[in-house]
């Protein structure tokens, strides 16, 4: 199977039906494996940008991740100027294209830094350099994404890679040393902002956060109605 296949295999796997994208040159491998299928459907829209909101529309409104597919260079840039902000709430994996392993660094015609643009602004980013690391970054990117605090999640991937032929299966577990994520809150400090609030002079209704929250909800329960 070869990596543009693991990707499209990956992203059945992991449930997603929907992936809005823009193509380009480092991702055709990828695009040819798609339209060679049913099960994902490719949603194209006509800026990068747009790609990021529809996922993060898709995202609000469903309780699932969503998936961005775009290429590489100005159109990872592209995608970064839509997911720029620290962290946002909404659980993502962007898929973005990237030059042969062997011209990384050498300045090649739409290169960029994926990883270092997208690092501020992400909850975690790969840049794939083995074909036998790529089913695992797939679907530990997933977890991630969904996984403790919700947040997009960059899988940089190079043309030869998406050529490269493996051995795909998908992961019973993910062994992250770095990612513990705590699902529990403190009750000794919940408790101890409750009083802050009690105690408070200008105490606000319905903080930006929580109504943020609020909304999303809301608007997952009216889908699932």
């Amino acid at each position: 199977m070869t990596g543009a296949e693991m990707v499209i295999e990956a992203l059945a796997d992991q449930g997603i039906e929907h992936c809005s994208g823009y193509p380009g040159g480092a991702v055709l491998p990828i695009y040819d494996a798609l339209f060679q299928q049913q099960k994902v459907q490719h949603i194209l829209v006509r800026h990068e940008q747009g790609a990021v909101h529809a996922a993060e529309g898709y995202a609000r409104s469903t309780g699932k991740v969503g998936c961005v597919l775009v290429t590489s260079g100005p159109g990872a840039t592209m995608l970064y100027r839509a997911d720029g902000r620290p962290h946002g709430l909404d659980p993502l994996v962007c898929l973005t294209g990237q030059v042969p392993t062997h011209l990384i660094g050498n300045d090649a015609f739409q290169e960029c830094d994926t990883v270092g643009i997208t690092r501020p602004c992400t909850k975690h980013n790969y840049l794939v350099k083995s074909i036998a690391d790529l089913p695992r970054v797939l679907h530990e990117a997933f977890h991630i994404a969904k996984s403790g605090r919700p947040g997009p999640v960059v899988v940089d991937i190079p043309k030869d890679i998406q050529f490269a032929k493996g051995i795909y299966s998908r992961p019973k577990d993910f062994q992250h040393k770095g990612y513990r994520p705590k699902v529990k809150g403190d009750l000794d400090r919940i408790k101890a902002a409750i009083e802050l609030m009690r105690h408070a002079k200008r105490r606000c209704s319905t903080p930006a956060a929580a109504s943020s929250t609020l909304v999303r909800k809301r608007a997952i329960s009216c889908a699932n109605w």
